[in-house]
Parts: C-alpha cells; structure tokens; sequence
C-alpha cells in the first residue's frame, strides 16, 4: 500500500518563536506535542465502517470550509458496503478523495490498516456499531490520531468505564474528539440553553420526549440467510442485536435523551421502566429473531426529584409523534418540534405550546442551519486553531443514562447511574480480538432463537 507516513510530520509549535531544536528537546522531555495538518495544511481522513452514518460524516468532513481535508483510506467488514460509499463519496467529492484500491481495507483489522495511512493530527471517523468503540478509539489515540466517532459510544458498564479512562488519555495528548450527537450543535437548542440556563423557563419540573414511528433499519429481524456467517449477520443487522449497538432503544433514542439532559444540565441518577414485544412475527408469519422490545416507556428521575419520561415505539399503523418538551415553573418549551433536534425551538408561557401563547423562537442562519455539518465545522475550527475540544465524556454519559433506561425496562428494576455503570455484564469481550472466523458474541439455541429480555425474572442482566 502507498505509506503516507513517510516524510517528516508537521506539529504546531509550542512557542510562537522556538526552533526545531527546541522543540525536539520538549519531545524528548516528555511534553506532548499540539497536532495540526500535514504540511501542505490539508487533514487527512480515513472513515472506519462505511455505512450510512459514516459516509454522510465523511461528506460532511470534506464540506468544512476551514481548509482541506481529504479523504485517503477506507475500511469496512463488507466489501460491497465499502465499494458502494467509495462510489456515493467520489462522485461528489472527487476532488477531496485520494483512496486507491491498496488503501480500501476489508477485515476486522482493517481499522489499523486505515489509521496507519494517516499521520499524527489527521482525522479518523469512528462509525462501526457502537460495541467496537472501544476498541478503534485506543488504536486512533496511539497513533495520535483526532478522531469523530459515531453514537453511541457505549453500550454497556465495562467499556463505559475503558471509554472514560481512554477520554482522559485523549485530552492528556492534546486530541480533539468530536462525538455524532448532533443536537449538541444545533444553533436553536443552543439559543434555547441559554436561555434556559438564564431563567427564562423557571425551574425545570418535567421533560417528556418521543419517537414513536413504524420500525426502521434492522430493528426486526428476520433469521439469517443461508450462506451467511453468524458474527457477520449480527453486526450488519446490528440495531437487532443489544450487543453490538444497545438495540434499537439506545440508537434511536440518545438524541432526545442526550438534548433533554442538556436543558435540563445534569444526568438522571435512577430510571424505572416498562417495555414489551406485542409483535414476534413478521407479516408473512416468519418470527423474528432480534431482542428488541417494540415499545417503551421510561420515567427518568433526577437529583431534584424532577422527571424526565421517554417514550418509543416501533408499531405500523400507530400514532406517531417525534419530538421533545421542557416543562418550567414559568412556562413550556418546544426543544425539539420535530425528529432528533428539529427546529425551530420556542418558548411559551403556560403550559399549552400554541402559536398564540408562544413568547420566543429561534432564529438560525441558512449556513448554520445544519448540526450535522455544524458538528464538523466546529471539530476542524478546534483542530486547525488548536483549541481544547473534546466530547468522549459527554458522549459516553449520555450512552450510558440511555443503557439505564433500556436496563430497566428489559430487566424490570429500577436502575441507578451507579449500578448501570457498575454491572459487570460486558455483553461483547475480547472484540480486539475478532477474525472474520470468530464466533459471533450471541448465540443462538436450537431452534436458532437469541436471548431475550425476560422482565423480572432475569434482573441483574438484560439477557
């Protein structure tokens, strides 16, 4: 393969006047270099897992106006997913993508293939199924890599507690980490956090958030295909499986949980839940085989006492809402109108949001309209003027508070921060460890069924 890192690496000088002497001297002292661009000031991108999630980061990351960034490296386990986003990416961004066949990586090691073509103060995206955070991310911080990883971050306690020891590691090299939730960007909500945080709702009492739709991605699962290897039907049908992505709960619903614990400015401490399967059989009478709950309601409580209830549902044919509340002492505010951060926010008096009781709206700019692209523009502003920026904590913390509510529902319990955070149910272990012959994580019986949550009757464990 063409090794880009031959060639001398550029670092941002510790003083605005010191020599290359000097600064080998820090270096050798053990003071962390500043990472910035290559030489020719463009970021270098590799986009590790290239489904939708990471194509669109990477068309996003090539959309910064801050500078070039160039695409050069790409992984995947499947073949046809990497070829099919190669292709999506290059016929708009041909100019910013330099990925030759011999830098195109299949295989559950193609990960350190695609960072190793990048050099110290490049950009990895991280977009595999949340189980493999853990993971990528070590490599990305070894090699000195900033990085944009997808959400969520954790499914689980054990590698909640690897990830916050590996966010430390980050900022200790001076490594800025961008997290996929996007609501934390979004110009409206930020208005309306201020002014929450300036008093203008009262206190916060009550928040309520939904996503309530008809089943989307791989949510229900049909059995797997002939001819097909078990880990690689788990991880493409991934949003089925509470290993590999936290199930449908916690990739659909960290939005509204992340940006409700946002307003609100502080995380729940326990979660109490209900949750259930009314459907097992798809249309044509084939029984899935996913572990999902097809509804769920959670009542979140905080260190006030207040609450924060969530409801999904992923049921055709049912009334579908999708948007979250904040409930003040001085009136109601529309966080989200509409899906995971739609704008535009408002505050109302009373507790009626009607157009008439409405007493403020955002207003956003066109060019800043966009989270999705405001999260990277933000990322590369911190990159290129070298400014502390990282988001791993705040990600993993709102993976974490959204597993709590899943645990609750799936196990019957009510389930603190602590305990979540201290089960010791590592769903996934030795992942670093993965060849495309390994066994897949779950396993099925006999009949070729997985493990199910069992509501009080398997409690200190969802499965």
């Amino acid at each position: 393969m063409d090794n880009l890192n031959q060639g001398s690496t550029s670092r941002r000088e510790f003083l605005k006047y010191t020599t290359q002497i000097a600064a080998a001297s820090a270096l050798a002292a053990g003071i962390a270099p500043k990472l910035y661009a290559a030489d020719n000031n463009t970021l270098q991108l590799a986009l590790v897992g290239c489904g939708g999630r990471g194509t669109g980061a990477a068309a996003q990351a090539m959309s910064v106006k801050q500078g070039p960034v160039k695409l050069v490296a790409m992984a995947d386990v499947f073949e046809g997913r990497l070829a099919q986003s190669f292709a999506g990416l290059k016929e708009e961004f041909s100019d910013k993508m330099d990925v030759p066949n011999n830098r195109k990586f299949i295989g559950f090691d193609g990960y350190i293939k695609a960072m190793d073509c990048l050099k110290p103060g490049d950009i990895v995206i991280l977009a595999t199924p949340p189980a493999f955070r853990w993971v990528h991310f070590t490599y990305a911080i070894k090699k000195g890599l900033h990085v944009f990883m997808e959400k969520p971050v954790t499914v689980d306690g054990p590698t909640s507690k690897r990830m916050l020891k590996l966010a430390k590691e980050a900022s200790e090299k001076n490594l800025k980490v961008g997290v996929g939730l996007m609501s934390y960007h979004s110009r409206a909500l930020q208005q309306l956090y201020k002014r929450i945080q300036n008093g203008e709702l009262g206190d916060i009492i009550l928040m309520r958030g939904y996503r309530m739709h008809g089943p989307l991605g791989a949510s229900h699962v049909l059995p797997r295909p002939a001819g097909m290897k078990e880990l690689m039907h788990q991880i493409q049908r991934f949003h089925g499986f509470i290993w590999a992505s936290g199930g449908c709960f916690s990739d659909f619903y960290i939005h509204l949980i992340d940006h409700l614990c946002w307003m609100k400015n502080a995380w729940p401490v326990s979660a109490f839940a209900v949750g259930g399967r009314h459907y097992r059989q798809s249309p044509e009478g084939i029984t899935y085989i996913d572990q999902n709950f097809d509804s769920y309601g959670v009542e979140y409580t905080f260190d006030d006492g207040s609450k924060f209830t969530l409801d999904g549902r992923n049921i055709p044919g049912c009334h579908d809402i999708y948007s979250s509340y904040a409930h003040g002492t001085k009136g109601i505010a529309v966080v989200s109108k509409s899906g995971d951060c739609g704008m535009p926010s408002s505050i109302h008096k009373g507790q009626n949001p009607t157009r008439e009781s409405r007493i403020w709206e955002s207003t956003v700019s066109p060019e800043e309209a966009d989270p999705y692209q405001n999260e990277w523009n933000d990322l590369v502003d911190a990159i290129r003027g070298d400014k502390p920026y990282n988001e791993t904590e705040r990600g993993i913390k709102s993976s974490l508070v959204t597993s709590m509510g899943r645990m609750a529902a799936h196990t019957g319990q009510e389930i603190s921060y602590d305990e979540m955070l201290n089960c010791e149910h590592e769903m996934a272990p030795d992942l670093d460890k993965l060849t495309m012959d390994s066994p897949a994580p779950l396993l099925a019986d006999a009949n070729g069924r997985y493990p199910v949550p069992q509501p009080g009757i398997t409690t200190k464990r969802e499965y």
